[in-house]
């Protein structure tokens, strides 16, 4: 049995306690739903232990992080100025003096890469974040109005849809100016629909729950029921693909680099070296020029791909009881 507390709060289940119910999990017979909003910090360290048992999810937590301190302190303690050109000093191998050579222009590489980290890492944040806002604003309401409003956002989602991610990044890029900010807008424009149709599954699934009609009854505006009681048991999935959509964000800003648009010429982007080392892809001794930056993007990727779907495994109800 559901029913509301004494405070207006969510509603908890007599028998499993309060809990979320993520996707592919039936409210009738998955039992307790792991906890995303929910108190009780016991349930918050089941998902953690379970996220734990994950190695790779592990792996991949380690590597975020180094990715993350990496781009707060990187710069300030890399050997060289990323920026600082010297064309006498080209296509220097690795060495003691410069780790991974250095590139088309002088500029120290290892200096490169622990820039373009930090490049990365805002880009892809800043640009999940804002897709997430967007996306989460529109599905919820348009799940949970329905009818036109409904009718009107997910005819909006099919427009953007059918655009050619990267294409239409080009001519946004291209008709706002170059720049790390004209990036950021791009690729929000064209990330937010996904975000905005899991939020919307999700509304439309939980808007008729127990819990939802037990705190209209006891008075609850709409307002309220969304932000306290639906969207804390619908953000679960939404929180998954967040973390799928930096990887995704980092490879399409490096695609954009590579071809010569978004960011300056003279900026150590991994997609822009890469592009600087075309021309060498078949030189005998000159792999290091592609190979650091393309590996960095590799393994960026793969991180946070490994957290996204350990917190999709730590989160799912149907595993709970079987560790």
């Amino acid at each position: 049995m559901t029913t509301p507390t004494s405070a207006g709060g969510p509603p908890v289940d007599a028998e499993a306690g309060a809990g979320v119910l993520l996707p592919g999990a039936d409210s009738a017979t998955s039992g307790a739903a792991v906890p995303i909003g929910a108190r009780g910090s016991g349930q918050l360290a089941d998902v953690w232990r379970r996220f734990r048992r994950n190695r790779l999810a592990m792996v991949g937590l380690a590597i975020v992080t180094v990715l993350i301190l990496l781009a707060i302190i990187g710069p300030y303690v890399t050997p060289y100025n990323a920026f600082e050109q010297n064309l006498a000093n080209t296509l220097k191998p690795p060495s003691a003096e410069h780790w991974f050579g250095t590139d088309v222009l002088g500029r120290d590489l290892f200096s490169g890469i622990i820039y373009g980290c930090r490049l990365a890492i805002t880009v892809g944040l800043l640009t999940v974040a804002f897709s997430l806002l967007i996306g989460i604003t529109l599905g919820a309401v348009a799940g949970f109005k329905g009818g036109a409003w409904d009718g009107v956002v997910a005819r909006f989602i099919d427009v953007f849809l059918a655009f050619p991610p990267l294409v239409g990044a080009i001519v946004i890029v291209r008709a706002v100016g170059g720049g790390v900010t004209p990036v950021i807008v791009a690729l929000v424009v064209l990330g937010w629909m996904t975000t905005a149709r899991l939020t919307r599954g999700q509304v439309l699934a939980l808007r008729e729950a127990e819990y939802v009609e037990a705190a209209r009854s006891i008075g609850a505006g709409n307002r309220r029921i969304v932000l306290r009681h639906i969207l804390p048991n619908a953000i679960a999935p939404v929180l998954v693909y967040s973390f799928t959509s930096i990887g995704v964000v980092v490879v399409a800003m490096a695609s954009l680099s590579y071809l010569g648009i978004g960011v300056p010429p003279d900026v150590p982007e991994w997609g822009r070296l890469i592009s600087q080392a075309t021309p060498f892809l078949r030189v005998p001794g000159m792999t290091y020029l592609w190979l650091a930056p393309a590996l960095a993007i590799a393994i960026t990727t793969l991180g946070f791909a490994f957290v996204a779907d350990g917190m999709r495994d730590s989160l799912d109800p149907k595993l709970r009881g079987g560790n």
